[in-house]
C-alpha cells in the first residue's frame, strides 16, 4: 500500500509548517543588522591606541563595542562610516552613550600614526578610539573576523589608496559578536539595534 502523500497536499503542509514555524520565532528579525551571535568570535587584540599605549580588547569591557576598519586618508567610506555612527550615537541619553565605545583600526599603520589617529578620532566625539599595531597585529584580527585589506599603487606624490571592509561589528560589555551592521542600514536602525543589545545581559 502506497502511504506517500501526493505532491500537491506534500507542498500544503510543508508551507503550513513553515508558517508555524516563523509564528513560533516571532516572524520578524529581533535586530535591523546580521545577528552573529555564536557565529563569529569574542573579541581579542593586541593593538597600540591613540595615545600610543598597548591596549588589548579586555581594556574595553564593561562597554558596547563598534569595531570598524579603515585608514584616516579614506576618501570615503571611513569619514561617511563614522559620521553615520556618530549620529546614531547622537540620539542615545548620555548615559547610554557612555556605555559605548567606537574603535576605530586603522589597516595603514604606515601612515597612521598615534598622533593622526587622534585627531582623526577627536572630530567624531569623545566616544571613538584610534587603534592600530604592526601588520602581523592587523593580519591577525583581520583574519579572526574574516575580512581582508590591501594596498594600491602609490601615485607620483606617493599617496596610494587601501582596500578594507566597509562593516562595522558590534560586540557586548564582555567582548561577544552580536551584530554585522551593513552600509545600507539606517542610523535609526543602527541605534535601535544599539539600545536594544544594551538592555540584555552579555
Amino acid at each position: 500500500m502506497n502511504h506517500r502523500l501526493p505532491r500537491r497536499l506534500f507542498v500544503v503542509f510543508a508551507l503550513a509548517a513553515t508558517a508555524l514555524l516563523a509564528a513560533c520565532s516571532g516572524g520578524e528579525p529581533e535586530y535591523n543588522a546580521h545577528d552573529i551571535e555564536g557565529v563569529m568570535p569574542d573579541l581579542a587584540f593586541n593593538l597600540t591606541d591613540e595615545n600610543g599605549n598597548a591596549v588589548e580588547a579586555d581594556d574595553y569591557d564593561g562597554r558596547l563595542k563598534l569595531l570598524f576598519f579603515g585608514y584616516t586618508n579614506c576618501p570615503d567610506i571611513c569619514p561617511a562610516t563614522m559620521a553615520r555612527i556618530r549620529a546614531a550615537l547622537g540620539g542615545l541619553d548620555d548615559t547610554t552613550r557612555e556605555n559605548i565605545d567606537v574603535l576605530f583600526v586603522s589597516v595603514d599603520p604606515e601612515r597612521d600614526d598615534p598622533e593622526r589617529l587622534a585627531q582623526f578620532t577627536s572630530s567624531f566625539g569623545p566616544r571613538f578610539v584610534g587603534l592600530t599595531g604592526s601588520q602581523e597585529q592587523l593580519k591577525a584580527l583581520s583574519k579572526r573576523y574574516r575580512v581582508t585589506y590591501g594596498y594600491g599603487e602609490p601615485n607620483d606624490n606617493g599617496f596610494y589608496l587601501v582596500s578594507h571592509s566597509s562593516a562595522i561589528f558590534v560586540f557586548g560589555p564582555e567582548g561577544k559578536a552580536r551584530l554585522l551592521v551593513n552600509q545600507e542600514q539606517s542610523v535609526d536602525a543602527l541605534r535601535a539595534d544599539l539600545k536594544k543589545l544594551l538592555e540584555r545581559v552579555d
